[in-house]
């Protein structure tokens, strides 16, 4: 995990030892590897003038920036709009008996929780079985149309974004296996940048931030994630209000089915020059002609 814009945050590698079987060496040598661990996402919540505490999630993830994570987790899930239902974020270790950490998220006084729907199967999963059309049904009643004016974006200027990326990935420096998501302005100058084991949770992190700094919707900002674009990522990025998603490896049908319906501008493939432009091309400069 990277804090702001570079600095891997202590905890975040842990160093073993390899053996390295190969035709020109062989030999133990020293390895880093990305640490993953779960964390648990508690919701503490008034009902009836008493407080209540739900355990809503637990994710396996690198640690750092967990407060920002519990916080993306739960904006994404519409837990809360913005930063005013949030009384305070507590960050606590986990039972002897478990492994990880919790991260206890108070909601203000008259906030509303649906600790029900947190026991019942959401689209978030790949694997849930709700269909591609209903899902985006769903999204679309949450996030409204992203605006087409006023974010434009050079060929230039992008062919850019994944080398900064790269540079602001300290951990991927010393492990080579952890995910990224960058946020830039349409300059490219990068704005912040988290790593994390879970592809769906460095974007957590970047959301979570900017709901707790007051910067969602994030209308002017373009995200970008070092794998592949799923709908789970175009969600969260709709939700954040970013009208920009771009992937260095490649997205999904309904990824593009979803971005195209809300109006985003969905990139894929964006290195060594090159990128497609699945929908949205309005905001790259040059790509409508």
């Amino acid at each position: 995990m990277t804090s702001e814009k570079g600095g891997a945050v202590p905890g975040s590698s842990r160093q073993v030892t390899a053996q390295v079987v190969g035709a020109s060496e062989s030999g133990h040598r020293r390895d880093f590897l990305a640490v993953e661990e779960p964390l648990g996402i508690r919701v503490v919540a008034e009902s009836q003038g008493r407080s209540a505490r739900h355990d809503v999630a637990v994710t396996m993830r690198t640690p750092g920036e967990d407060r920002e994570l519990a916080l993306g987790f739960l904006f994404s899930e519409g837990v809360m709009s913005d930063y005013s239902a949030v009384a305070r974020v507590r960050e606590c270790e986990a039972p002897q008996a478990e492994e990880g950490s919790i991260v206890e998220v108070f909601l203000a006084p008259g906030t509303e929780f649906d600790a029900e729907r947190f026991r019942r199967n959401v689209y978030t999963s790949s694997s849930c079985g709700i269909c591609g059309r209903a899902a985006i049904e769903q999204v679309r009643m949450l996030c409204p149309p992203a605006a087409r004016e006023g974010l434009a974006v050079s060929s230039e200027t992008l062919w850019r974004l994944p080398h900064l990326l790269r540079a602001g990935q300290a951990v991927f420096a010393d492990t080579g296996g952890i995910h990224a998501a960058g946020l830039f302005a349409a300059d490219g100058e990068l704005i912040t940048v988290s790593e994390d084991v879970g592809r769906h949770n460095a974007v957590d992190k970047v959301v979570g931030r900017l709901l707790a700094a007051g910067q969602l919707p994030a209308t002017d900002r373009i995200l970008l994630v070092s794998g592949r674009a799923s709908f789970e990522l175009v969600q969260k990025a709709a939700l954040a209000g970013i009208p920009f998603l771009a992937a260095v490896g490649a997205p999904s049908s309904l990824a593009v089915e979803l971005g195209s319906d809300l109006g985003m501008t969905i990139v894929g493939f964006l290195r060594d020059e090159r990128c497609n432009v699945y929908c949205g091309e309005e905001r790259v400069l040059g790509a409508a002609d």
